[in-house]
């Protein structure tokens, strides 16, 4: 227990509400800590706030964990924190995403801390760069280029885009879809860049390869001398062109398989209700039966 001459003096340097449980806390342990440390605690905080924060976190005295993190090791936790955003985003809930983008914007913030430290660039270079790129892409607002309708603007804005990153043949425009894509998300990229290209497919050749590709699975997965190399390069095929069908007849595929994703989900749901309470899956189920639960 700290003396009242001890909380004195350290209520000079911390701004402290008593009445404030969590800043109570927080405040005890940070005076343990670090006994000095200039920080204001206050009811609303910005973005500078934030920074100051990842700087003391970080910092000596910080916190040992927040510490020791590197971009790898942090790398699993920005796409969780993405797909976290758009969950958010699909549940149409404000206070979900206005919880959620700070999360993300957490970790930009930590990534940028560690190239500031490392003396590359820092938050207000991150910030400077897309700004510039938003003004550079823009020159309907910023500049004199006419642009009436959003095809209009999506075109400048990929001539623009290949214009500063020197990507002007097709197989330059794919190579610049990230590898690290989900599959799905990547197909759809690559197959919107070859259509720009002017590779389209139309949907009756994208259903002949589909169907084609369908019983080449089938047929391959019976054969003995079928390799599991085989049955995946049949199987990729058969993913390809189905995201090809999609897109040649105007749908989302990814949009599509999450929300019939969502519909699995509720027919196994439904279906689980009407079973016995002594049985907890569906193993006696006939074919016939399991059949109209999943398609």
């Amino acid at each position: 227990m700290k003396s009242s001459a001890e909380w004195s003096t350290i209520e000079k340097v911390f701004e402290f509400n008593p009445a404030a449980s969590f800043c109570g806390t927080f405040f005890e342990r940070l005076t343990q800590m670090k006994n000095g440390i200039q920080f204001t605690f206050k009811e609303s905080y910005n973005i500078s706030d934030l920074l100051r924060i990842m700087e003391l976190l970080r910092g000596p005295g910080g916190c040992p964990w927040d510490a020791e993190q590197d971009h790898l090791s942090i790398r699993r936790n920005l796409i969780e924190e993405s797909y976290e955003v758009v969950e958010a985003i699909d549940a149409a809930s404000p206070e979900m995403l206005r919880e959620e983008l700070g999360d993300l914007l957490l970790q930009i913030v930590f990534h940028s801390r560690m190239e500031e430290e490392a003396g590359r660039f820092t938050f207000d270079d991150v910030t400077d760069e897309v700004c510039k790129k938003l003004i550079q892409r823009h020159p309907h607002v910023f500049g004199d280029v006419n642009a009436e309708t959003s095809d209009e603007v999506l075109k400048n804005w990929e001539q623009i885009k290949n214009q500063t990153k020197k990507k002007k043949t097709a197989s330059q425009k794919l190579q610049a879809v990230p590898e690290v894509f989900p599959a799905l998300l990547r197909a759809q990229k690559l197959l919107d860049r070859t259509a720009a290209a002017g590779l389209k497919a139309d949907p009756e050749s994208a259903f002949e390869l589909l169907s084609a590709f369908s019983s080449a699975l089938i047929s391959g997965s019976s054969e003995e001398d079928a390799t599991p190399a085989d049955l995946e390069a049949s199987a990729g095929k058969l993913l390809l062109y189905a995201v090809m069908l999609c897109r040649s007849c105007g749908v989302d595929a990814e949009h599509a398989l999450l929300t019939e994703c969502d519909a699995l989900v509720e027919r196994v749901t439904l279906a689980e209700e009407s079973l016995p309470r002594s049985q907890t899956d569906f193993s006696g189920l006939d074919p016939e039966s399991a059949e109209l639960i999943l398609f």
